[in-house]
């Protein structure tokens, strides 16, 4: 599975956070969250992870109100 996370889409309402923290924390810098274990390509980040975390970063992605999380195969 691969998450795909568009950082400058971010508004900082901490849902992703919420949903599953040991993914997602807040950033202290500038509020925006942080894919944790993500790998930078411009401003997308993303990471392969394992199908047991499906679920939770499935609802991160429909709690997101600015759509800059996608969880796909």
């Amino acid at each position: 599975m691969r998450i795909t996370f568009y950082r400058d889409r971010c508004i900082g309402c901490n849902y992703c956070v919420e949903a599953w923290p040991e993914r997602w924390q807040m950033s202290k810098r500038d509020g925006k969250c942080v894919l944790i274990g993500g790998k930078q390509k411009g401003k997308v980040f993303s990471v392969e992870a394992g199908e047991f975390e499906r679920e939770l970063n499935e609802r991160a992605e429909e709690v997101c109100p600015v759509n800059a999380i996608r969880v796909s195969k």
